[in-house]
């Protein structure tokens, strides 16, 4: 990427969480294979320390540690193991998430005053409406304070009963200004997600594993969405799920180079749309 002018990337879909909810993440992926029909090999199976190590080795200058809960209760402490993450590895952008439960306003807050600068929902695993009730608190209270939330939402590897772009459109219509970062492209919804982004301008796309040879196999990108996704280039972030990746980290670059969108657009997904969005030093 230095040959584009970048000296670094940010990353906004990184997972870093306790060990053991990181183990059963893992035994999750490997045994994904029959419902993707891929095999899901985790390629950085490997200790937290050498994992952040690896990172500013690929020249990550930021990242995030996406955590996210599966049930009630589960939340509070994500939020509080990933503060701290964030305190001894000052790379990392601290990062939260919620539920939908009682007090979920409240712990969110709590997370915004003690410095979170991202959120994480997991709408797939979480199986939750993101319409649910106990929720509107919340995406009131990250719309008003302009928090960016990386949402799970699309429909890939596997539907759930709430994914895909309606239930999220529908939060959407309440709150405009929600700062929403659609991962995975919203895969296999591309366009539906792409045409999210043109209604809303605080919405936003990650790139995380789209493009890659993998996503290709499960859900290809329609080319004849290559051009919105140029016009759209400020509002798409450079993401990649590492460590949870069925393939080396610097593929992720690859697939986004061989668009053939620029140098332009390069720089923008890889660096400056995040440093925008966090207020990082520019380049």
């Amino acid at each position: 990427m230095e040959r584009y002018g970048l000296q670094g990337l940010v990353d906004v879909h990184t997972h870093f969480m306790p060990e053991r909810v990181l183990r059963k993440v893992w035994a999750y992926f490997d045994a994904v294979g029959p419902m993707t029909g891929l095999e899901w090999p985790i390629t950085y199976r490997e200790e937290e320390d050498r994992r952040v190590e690896l990172l500013r080795e690929f020249g990550v200058l930021r990242f995030t540690s996406m955590v996210y809960p599966h049930k009630a209760g589960m939340a509070r402490w994500l939020n509080e193991w990933a503060a701290g993450f964030a305190a001894r590895v000052p790379d990392c952008l601290h990062t939260a998430t919620f539920f939908p439960e009682e007090g979920a306003a409240g712990y969110v807050r709590e997370a915004v005053e003690s410095g979170a600068v991202v959120f994480k929902a997991h709408v797939q695993v979480g199986a939750y409406d993101p319409g649910d009730p106990l929720l509107e608190p919340v995406w009131g209270l990250l719309a008003e304070a302009g928090v960016p939330i990386v949402i799970h939402c699309g429909s890939g590897p596997a539907p759930g009963k709430h994914t895909g772009p309606e239930p999220i459109a529908r939060v959407l219509a309440r709150h405009p200004r929600l700062r929403l970062v659609v991962a995975h492209m919203g895969m296999p919804e591309y366009g539906d997600f792409l045409g999210l982004a043109e209604r809303y301008p605080e919405v936003r796309l990650d790139t995380t594993m789209a493009f890659t040879d993998f996503a290709e196999k499960l859900a290809p990108f329609p080319p004849g969405e290559r051009a919105q996704l140029r016009e759209l280039g400020d509002r798409v972030l450079l993401g990649s799920d590492f460590p949870n990746i069925p393939y080396v980290y610097p593929h992720q670059l690859e697939a986004l180079e061989r668009l053939g969108l620029g140098a332009e657009w390069l720089r923008a997904v890889c660096h400056d749309n995040a440093a925008a969005l966090f207020g990082l030093p520019p380049r």
